[in-house]
């Protein structure tokens, strides 16, 4: 059967991303891909711990290696994909005391070029349905297990060149028998489509208008048709489940996307801001590069780059990719991301082709997120940006509950909130937990918790328990 989430106060379903066969009374046993259901976020069945730190309500906490994925959860097993010692792997540990039960090297020829400090070629989260595990690496593709370890197909794909070669971010989800994965690069975008049981390639539809993003696909059902709307770049697009043809686009979106789309029962939310649109944001010659051009050949070298501490973003600053940074580059830099617009929309049901305002409820443009999608959560939006800095918005009208909120937990945000019994969970980069209240006009903080090192992976709330990955560790925590 089709499993349904209902929401506690509206009169209606969301069908979860995983259109799959759930075994009965798997609802509070299973966050089957990124942000879990149909990447919502949401658990409307767990009730995990409010309070919580390493040491307090700790359940277990194991050694983790390197990786950016998320865990991904069902009944007796959580998913992880690393990267360590050369390798690609997918990971499989106990859920009763995080036992290491197999992993599996994905043999991938090459590693694709990733941010050393600021990303992993293991970032995408692993999706399931219970039978099959599959992962998903820039470096090398899709590949398919059991829940044993054993591997039962893989799509092999090219070697992903990200936009700055900053490493793949979308994660792979499950719908109807179909495994979706955005394939998002510098060319040749597309959202492609395999058949679960046998890995072969059933539909690619080209995003050739779309400039590279980082954000996953989701599933809405769009007034009976079944389509998955895939961020990008500039735009926003729904294409149909079956066919991959596209049935609609909104422009308007920012010039580099990180987040995912989330569904309410009768719209779907989307929010992003990237760098450059408003003034000073974006990096600047004076600013950022020209301090390193230790010659005053305005041309700073790689070498250059490395001794002022920027290697890592070299290459994304390198916008005509000849090897070296000029003023040129900056300013044309600047002239792209300027073109973005930086937004929360809520979309209405029942467009097609080329939408426009006409086709939204309402939108935002205070307050948005860089890298944490948005959380629609019991009749409202929440956002979370860096600093620390959290709004809540009605959904249906778009009228803040309250604007740009500190939350005193500042630095930069990778993770995703999720939400669980009228709580929400929100993790810094630095490694600084809030739980909040759901709901208020002001931001009511239930808790907080230090870990001391970077999360950058969103958390899994599951039945009773909360996983939380680090740099470092996976953590169960429970009463």
């Amino acid at each position: 059967m089709i499993i349904m989430i209902k929401h506690l106060s509206a009169s209606f379903a969301v069908t979860v991303a995983v259109f799959t066969t759930f075994p009965a009374g798997a609802a509070e046993s299973w966050w089957p891909q990124f942000r879990g259901p149909n990447c919502s976020g949401v658990s409307e069945s767990a009730k995990p711990p409010t309070e919580f730190a390493p040491g307090t309500n700790q359940l277990w906490k194991i050694s983790a290696p390197p990786g950016a994925s998320s865990p991904c959860v069902w009944r007796d097993w959580i998913f992880l994909t690393a990267f360590e010692d050369g390798k690609l792997e997918t990971l499989c540990y106990a859920r009763r005391d995080g036992k290491l039960l197999w992993k599996a090297d994905a043999k991938a020829e090459k590693v694709e070029d990733f941010n050393t400090s600021e990303g992993s070629p293991a970032a995408s989260t692993v999706a399931t349905d219970g039978k099959h595990v599959v992962s998903f690496f820039g470096s090398c593709g899709l590949i398919c297990y059991d829940t044993k370890g054993k591997e039962l197909w893989r799509h092999a794909l090219p070697t992903a060149q990200t936009a700055g070669s900053f490493g793949t971010g979308g994660s792979p989800i499950i719908v109807d028998g179909l495994v979706l994965v955005s394939r998002d690069q510098i060319t040749g975008c597309s959202l492609l489509a395999v058949d679960l049981k046998t890995g072969e390639k059933v539909w690619e539809a080209a995003r050739s208008d779309v400039s590279p993003g980082f954000g996953t696909p989701i599933f809405w059902k769009n007034e009976g048709a079944k389509e998955i709307v895939v961020p990008g770049s500039f735009k926003l697009k729904g294409y149909d489940l079956k066919t991959g043809a596209e049935r609609w686009s909104l422009a308007g979106m920012p010039s580099f996307t990180c987040t995912t789309p989330v569904v309410g029962p009768d719209m779907l939310y989307f929010a992003g801001w990237a760098p450059g649109k408003e003034a000073g944001t974006g990096p600047s010659w004076e600013g950022m590069v020209k301090p390193a051009d230790k010659n005053n050949d305005g041309v700073v070298t790689l070498e250059e780059a490395k001794a002022a501490h920027f290697d890592a973003f070299f290459k994304s600053l390198d916008f005509n990719g000849d090897g070296k940074l000029t003023p040129e580059d900056l300013t044309s830099m600047q002239a792209m991301m300027a073109k973005g617009e930086n937004v929360l929309v809520a979309l209405k049901l029942g467009g097609k082709g080329e939408l426009t305002e006409s086709n939204l409820a309402w939108k935002q443009t205070r307050g948005l997120p860089y890298v944490p999608s948005p959380l629609y959560y019991r009749d409202r939006v929440y956002l979370v940006r860096d600093g620390g800095i959290v709004s809540s918005f009605d959904a249906k009208t778009g009228q803040p509950h309250y604007q740009q909120e500190r939350i005193d937990a500042i630095g930069s945000y990778y993770a995703s909130p999720v939400a669980a019994d009228g709580r929400i969970y929100v993790a810094s980069l630095n490694g600084r937990v809030t739980v909040l209240a759901a709901g208020g006009e002001t931001p009511k903080i239930l808790h907080r918790a230090d870990f001391g090192e970077r999360i950058s992976a969103t958390p899994a709330p599951v039945g009773d328990r909360l996983y939380l990955r680090t740099a470092t560790a996976l953590y169960a925590f429970g009463k």
